[in-house]
């Protein structure tokens, strides 16, 4: 292991619009940021194809491309972009106090402030037809996707308020939607329910799961079973949207930081702010409600200023 310690003031942990915008911030604040981008340098929205709610892109753009522009941006301010992986983290309660990370299980840093940016991982069914259509009709968010396939047919995955408000939601844009259940009845709160039902071009298929997604590049459809009879059957749909849940990437700071009985941290009333002095956190690892881009890179900005704020205060 290397006996080397790096001294740094400000560490941003994974990528993605938050932690980008955090470094843009930080670096011009001269706090000169050094980001770890994790295993999937850009994060989530690296998976999606297009991207059209995201200010400033009148044409739009693409997910990959677009991360690339934020990190441009945020190394032509100075930020130290490296490709790594922190493996573990000693986090100081004392105010001042200095934050122990190792990256890679070899590298040693010391910093002053840590902005945690590390997203959440959407949960999928883990069909290999699914895997390979993610982008080409299947997703996992349909307020990001949903304005694709307006006036189409498409199916939603899930049982609880999530694939509900999203099936809702789709149904002002699609032709179509049909929400499959795999038990007999859903999770989602009457509330919710009683919206579903009251939505003309919903249909929910109980005891009903995806098969096979179909298509070759594009999404053309689905095969069902019905896990009781074990009857199978074909949708034609261009869109599967994908609604069991998400998956905080938190597990680094479990015992450590407080978080809710999902993993997402939480923080301080309007700031970044957790627990722990000198420590924040940004974007989807700490929003389960709104998961969007623009949001995400609202709170990298917050996390930065509130870092800079708590520099300032210990001078």
């Amino acid at each position: 292991m290397s006996e080397t310690i790096e001294k740094i003031k400000c560490l941003i942990i994974g990528s993605g619009p938050a932690g980008y915008t955090a470094a843009i911030y930080a670096a011009r604040a001269d706090m000169k940021p050094i980001m770890y981008t994790g295993m999937q340098m850009g994060g989530q929205l690296t998976t999606t194809t297009e991207v059209d709610n995201f200010p400033g892109y009148k044409d739009g753009t693409d997910g990959t491309a677009m991360m690339m522009d934020l990190k441009h941006q945020a190394e032509r301010f100075g930020t130290d972009v490296r490709f790594g992986m922190v493996t573990s983290v000693s986090l100081s309660n004392d105010v001042g106090g200095i934050h122990k990370v190792i990256v890679d299980e070899s590298k040693h840093i010391e910093a002053e402030t840590i902005i945690i940016s590390t997203g959440a991982t959407a949960k999928y069914l883990g069909l290999e037809s699914e895997q390979r259509l993610i982008g080409g009709g299947v997703s996992a968010c349909a307020t990001c996707d949903g304005f694709f396939y307006k006036g189409q047919d498409v199916v939603v995955v899930g049982a609880g308020d999530t694939a509900a408000e999203e099936a809702t939601y789709l149904a002002n844009i699609c032709k179509k939607v049909t929400i499959l259940v795999r038990k007999d009845y859903m999770r989602a709160s009457k509330a919710m329910q009683h919206r579903v039902n009251k939505t003309e071009n919903i249909e929910v298929l109980y005891n009903t799961e995806i098969d096979e997604v179909l298509g070759d590049t594009v999404v053309t459809g689905v095969r069902v079973i019905h896990n009781q009879t074990k009857e199978k059957h074909n949708i034609e749909v261009t869109g599967v949207f994908v609604a069991i849940g998400h998956t905080p990437n938190s597990d680094l700071f479990k015992g450590v930081l407080d978080m809710d009985e999902t993993g997402y941290l939480i923080t301080k009333g309007k700031t970044t702010k957790t627990n722990i002095p000198g420590v924040f956190a940004a974007g989807d690892i700490q929003d389960k409600d709104y998961r969007q881009a623009v949001t995400a890179a609202g709170t990298g900005c917050m996390a930065a200023l509130d870092a800079e704020r708590y520099l300032g205060a210990l001078e």
